[in-house]
Parts: C-alpha cells; sequence; structure tokens
C-alpha cells in the first residue's frame, strides 16, 4: 500500500482531505470535498477542541486569548489547519475575542528605525480568520495594514528590542508572510526574501546552520519554524518554484522513512499541555500530519508526480 493509499484511509478527515486537495489536486469545491469538511467538522478532534466554548460561544477559561495552546487565538489557528468548513456564524464570538486584542491600539516601540512587534500573532488572525471565511474587508485591512507598517527593511519581522537587532526573525516572519499571501501579495514576497536569501535555514554569511531546530520537522508548529513550514509558506506565497528552495527541499526528500511517510522529529505541544494528540513522535515513526504536509510540498515543488 503506499503511503497516500495509507493517508487516505486515515481515521482523521482533516488528513484525507490535506491528501485529496494539496497532493491529488481535487477541486476544494466540489461536493466531494465538501463532505469532507462537513466530516472535520464534526469530527471528535474539533468537538475536543471547541468543547471549551460557553454559552455565549466564547472560551473564557483560559481568560487570554493567546493561552497556549487552549486559548482562542491557538483554537481558530487549529480549525484553519484542519480544514475546517469556511464561513461558520457559530465562531464568531471566538473571532471577536481575538479581534479585540489584535486590533485595541497598543504602543509598538520604534528603536533604530525598526517597530519591535511579535508581528506572529496578528500575522496568523489575519491567516487563519481568512482561511475560515471569518474576516470582513475592513479589519483585514487593518490587520494587513498594521503588518505592512511594522515590516523591516529587509522584508520581515522581529520583536527584539536590542539596538543591535538588525536582521528579521524567521519565527516573527513566517506567519505574516502567510498572512499577508491573500491580502498584500508583494509584502508577502518581500517576507519571502527573508527565508530564500538563506535558503530556508542556512546564515547568508558563512553557510552554516542557523538553528539546529530548523532542520527537524515537527507538528503542531505553532509560532515556531522549521524547514517544512517555511516550504508551506513557500508554496502558499508562490515561490516554491524559487531554485533557493532546492537544498530544503533536498533536505526534506531525505528524511523520507521506508514505509514512505515523514517522521515529527521533536514536539513543541507538551511544553504548554496541548489538549490534542498530534500523533506518533520521533525520528523513526511517521507521523501523519508531517507526511501529509511533506508531500503536498514536493507536489507543489513538482518533486512528486
Amino acid at each position: 500500500m503506499s503511503i497516500v493509499d495509507a493517508l487516505l484511509r486515515s481515521e482523521e478527515p482533516s488528513i484525507r482531505w490535506r491528501v485529496r486537495t494539496r497532493v491529488l489536486g481535487e477541486p476544494t469545491d466540489g461536493k466531494a470535498v465538501r463532505r469532507l469538511r462537513e466530516e472535520i467538522r464534526k469530527s471528535p478532534r474539533v468537538h475536543q477542541l471547541l468543547s471549551a466554548r460557553d454559552a455565549d460561544g466564547r472560551i473564557t477559561n483560559p481568560k487570554q486569548v493567546y493561552a497556549k495552546w487552549r486559548g482562542a487565538h491557538w483554537v481558530l489557528a487549529a480549525l484553519a489547519d484542519l480544514g475546517y468548513p469556511p464561513g461558520d456564524e457559530s465562531l464568531h464570538p471566538l473571532r471577536d475575542q481575538v479581534l479585540r486584542r489584535w486590533l485595541r491600539d497598543v504602543e509598538v516601540p520604534l528603536v533604530q528605525g525598526r517597530y519591535r512587534r511579535c508581528a506572529s500573532q496578528q500575522g496568523n488572525a489575519l491567516r487563519y480568520l481568512t482561511t475560515l471565511g471569518l474576516l470582513d474587508d475592513a479589519d483585514a485591512g487593518t490587520l494587513a495594514e498594521r503588518l505592512v507598517k511594522w515590516q523591516w527593511p529587509d522584508g520581515g519581522w522581529n520583536c527584539d528590542r536590542n539596538p543591535t537587532a538588525q536582521s528579521s526573525s524567521f519565527m516573527e516572519t513566517l506567519l505574516p508572510m502567510r498572512g499577508l499571501a491573500r491580502h498584500e501579495a508583494k509584502a508577502a514576497e518581500r517576507a519571502a526574501e527573508v527565508f530564500l536569501a538563506r535558503r530556508l535555514a542556512w546564515r547568508r554569511s558563512t553557510g552554516a546552520l542557523i538553528h539546529p531546530d530548523f532542520t527537524r520537522l515537527h507538528h503542531p508548529l505553532y509560532w515556531h519554524y522549521d524547514v517544512l513550514g517555511g516550504l508551506v509558506g513557500m508554496v502558499e506565497v508562490g515561490t516554491i518554484g524559487d531554485p533557493r528552495c532546492a537544498d530544503a527541499l533536498d533536505l526534506l526528500a531525505a528524511k523520507r522513512l521506508p514505509d514512505g511517510g515523514w517522521p515529527a522529529e521533536k514536539v513543541y505541544a507538551t511544553r504548554a499541555g496541548d489538549p490534542l494528540d498530534w500523533g506518533a513522535s520521533g525520528s523513526q515513526r511517521a507521523n501523519e500530519w508531517v507526511t501529509a504536509d511533506a508531500l503536498a510540498v514536493l507536489t507543489a515543488a513538482g518533486r512528486l508526480s
């Protein structure tokens, strides 16, 4: 049985949705895919994510929307990644919680001509609210406008207030880039250069690896970075065909296991008690979520027939 056949038999409808739409290229608006997304809506994983809503449809325990990994911010991000069907009005209370947090007026430090802001927060909100069909043009425009205003000269973002910090952070740039891809294409392409200039994981100056975790595969990635997450971003921005992605694609292909899958080599979820089980971890065991994303990236890059 091929790995694709195995994933299409997964108990997780979200895995089947990813493979059918991102690997096999089925139309996202087709009847079969729409039925599959309804299955996702009713799945145990989604039920568990939304079980903390109160009578008003909000998540108030934990109180903070950014509480890892149970706050409204992370719940909506997970729903978007799972393929939850867009336009569900029952999610409006969660959306409103998030927007109240990320659209409120705050003073962003300006140090050495660069805004120091954890833009992954607004960037992720722009990404998942757009994906879930919960964002009107006005709020989308406000989030995008702020991200563009805070964008550094090299194209990315960084919250480091040290005046010597002059380069954007990979972790603070990936999610804003993905969020802007469907709203401000030029700004997203500028952000992509932060990664492409470094071949997605290696220093421009010496060619050395920037950080060991960048070459390890994870799921969920949350606000962190690895080469697979970077390549997913390149697909969304439309730069996966750039020759500077080649080394990261080679690295990803080399991590394929004998059974055809890819591992989740490291897990961030347990640090803050993610209530969900995201499958196998360890360098020798295939993880369905990582495998589905790896196949999608390699397909988009023309490396799989």
